[in-house]
């Protein structure tokens, strides 16, 4: 299942979005520790890297 998942989307996609799920899990660590401007600083590499990843899919 997994090996099917990584053949569709691609592997260099796959390891893009392992790397999101890493900063939303460190972001979230960070808010709930107190740092709060920190965790939204960095919360928002999430979405620009998910952003930039489209564009690479639809770029031609």
């Amino acid at each position: 299942m997994i090996k099917n998942f990584i053949e569709r989307i691609g592997a260099m996609n796959v390891l893009l979005l392992l790397v999101v799920l890493s900063i939303i899990v460190v972001s979230e660590y960070m808010f709930l520790s107190g740092n709060k401007l920190d965790a939204i600083f960095v919360a928002f590499w999430a979405p620009t890297i998910l952003g930039f990843m489209n564009y690479l899919k639809y770029r031609k």
